[in-house]
């Protein structure tokens, strides 16, 4: 029941991070600068940002199975259209519409989660689920990058869209949205007016507004790191592809173990969400900082181990949901989860596109067949940057709540009162 929602996230996430695979390809084929690359991975998160409170609402209204087969289909359908296109332009839209359908696999994994689970186990779960995004980041470097290798961009994103559409047709079969006779099943869905009403709530409440900030600045880092890190490998430290693709894993295997265990940490060791957010966020900075400050000077072997110790404390964004859950409504968990996680989105969105024009203004007019080769010191201010962001987050943690693992919205509104 969550693992095909699941399944569908991590394609989800695999399109997330394929821009920095065939960034050099888009280059060639369409005659591609940074910036254009830049605003066609923001493309995506601008999408999935429009679509993500919409896609909330439908599926605390209509129920996760449906909407994420639908989604799911959308998704596919954009991936065909990516593959198939000849113009930018097509290629713009096939990647709006892979957004648009991937915005519903996360929020319904997540409110698949919390109704098959318990929920003392939420962190957890929610630390599993990204997780199997990370997965997704880790079969988008050399995974994708030797699928590309073997039949060509084109035909990974093929396959790529075979693939949705036929977890699209699997979650519409089998994926039900609560265990048969669980506690509230037997109710009717609530109605639209009233999900919007309780959404309304939600971003209402100034307690979820910590988290999404703090959210928006993280991940518009690592969004950054997921798009740039391979054409950093092989402008600066002249790699092949697969080369360069196999070192970026880096990140998404350390994230691999921290995700879970940050989760599995906080639900159970330490009782806490503000403590670990905090203080890993902190690390994160430090880490960026190191980057931006070494980048093109470090030996491979640092940067692969810079790279790992970004993955090992950049786990604090899973907490952010629990945390944007716990301090809301409990039957708005799609919704509440839907707000928060818009925060990333928006960073991701409204970054990528400028950091590849800072890469832009600092390109000395190096090309190698078509495609722009940027010097060290584009990278090191693009990740300069990126660190700033970071100590945006570390001060925006500092005002989110403490939840001590359980919801706390009835002692908030009793507060407020």
């Amino acid at each position: 029941m969550w693992g095909i929602p699941a399944f569908l996230f991590l394609l989800a996430f695999i399109h997330r991070v394929a821009p920095g695979v065939i960034a050099k390809d888009l280059m060639q084929a369409f005659g591609a600068t940074g910036t254009l690359v830049g605003l066609l991975s923001a493309t995506y998160f601008y999408s999935y940002s429009g679509f993500m409170l919409p896609g909330g609402l439908l599926i605390d209204a209509l129920g996760a199975r449906r909407v994420v087969a639908a989604g799911s289909a959308v998704m596919g359908l954009g991936t065909l259209a990516m593959a198939a296109a000849e113009t930018s332009a097509m290629l713009f839209a096939g990647r709006f519409v892979i957004g648009a359908g991937a915005t519903v696999t996360f929020i319904g994994a997540m409110k698949l989660g919390a109704a098959w689970f318990p929920p003392e186990r939420f962190g957890t779960v929610s630390a599993l689920t990204a997780t199997v995004g990370v997965l997704g980041s880790l079969i988008a470097n050399a995974p994708l990058a030797m699928l590309v290798a073997w039949v060509g961009w084109r035909g990974a994103f093929w396959i790529l869209g075979a693939a949705t559409l036929v977890g699209a047709a699997l979650c519409l079969a089998v994926v039900r949205d609560a265990p048969e006779g669980a506690t509230g099943v037997a109710e009717p869905a609530p109605r639209m007016r009233e999900v919007l009403a309780g959404t309304l709530s939600v971003l209402k409440n100034p307690h979820t507004w910590p988290p999404f900030l703090s959210f928006f600045f993280l991940y518009s880092a690592l969004g950054n790191l997921m798009l740039w890190v391979i054409p950093f490998l092989r402008d600066v430290y002249g790699l092949s592809m697969t080369q360069a693709a196999a070192y970026a894993t880096a990140t998404p295997l350390a994230l691999l173990v921290s995700g879970p265990l940050t989760g599995w940490v906080s639900d159970t060791a330490l009782r806490r969400r503000k403590v670990p957010y905090v203080a890993l966020s902190v690390a994160l900075f430090v880490l960026w900082c190191a980057l931006a400050a070494t980048a093109g000077a470090l030996p491979l072997a640092g940067v692969f181990a810079l790279l790992f110790g970004m993955g090992a404390v950049g786990s604090a964004f899973v907490l952010t949901w629990p945390i944007g859950r716990e301090v809301n409504p409990p039957h708005l968990a799609g919704s509440a989860v839907a707000v928060v996680n818009l925060g990333g989105f928006v960073g991701a969105a409204l970054t990528q596109g400028p950091i590849g024009a800072v890469l832009d203004a600092r390109w000395a007019g190096m090309l190698v067949g078509g495609a722009r080769v940027y010097p060290a010191d584009a990278y090191r201010a693009a990740f300069a940057v990126c660190a700033g962001f970071l100590a945006a987050a570390v001060l925006i943690s500092i005002f989110v709540k403490e939840t001590r693992c359980r919801n706390i919205y009835a002692e908030l509104r009793r507060e407020r009162a």
